[in-house]
């Protein structure tokens, strides 16, 4: 999603301290806030594994027909707020705010001036 709206944008994988203690394993997709000069989270991705489906008793049998736990996953899209930030910031030019090419039949537009 955001190669298609052309933002400037990195994954970032939390060190065990800024992760809820529920979680293994926890990627951050950034992008780049010209206006505040840093990175700013728009998504977070989770691996969960079997913490929550134990709690859920979600679960499977496996090819030797032993029920195991299933991991689950928990992943936003992205963060609406930030996205809109980021491209209004990104595509700014001395003619207005260009609609990304993925989004201009939505809008029906090419530019907001």
């Amino acid at each position: 999603l955001l190669e298609k709206l052309g933002l400037p944008w990195h994954i970032l994988r939390l060190c065990g301290g800024d992760m809820s203690f529920t979680s293994a394993i926890t990627f951050d997709f950034e992008v780049w806030s010209g206006a505040q000069k840093r990175w700013l989270e728009v998504s977070s991705v989770s691996n969960f594994e079997t913490y929550q489906a134990n709690r859920l008793k979600c679960r499977y049998r496996d090819a030797d027909k032993k029920t195991r736990l299933c991991h689950t996953l928990n992943g936003s899209a992205l963060a609406l707020p930030r996205i809109m930030a980021a491209l209004l910031e990104n595509n700014q030019t001395p003619q207005g705010i260009v609609v990304p090419e993925c989004l201009r039949r939505y809008t029906g537009f090419d530019i907001i001036d």
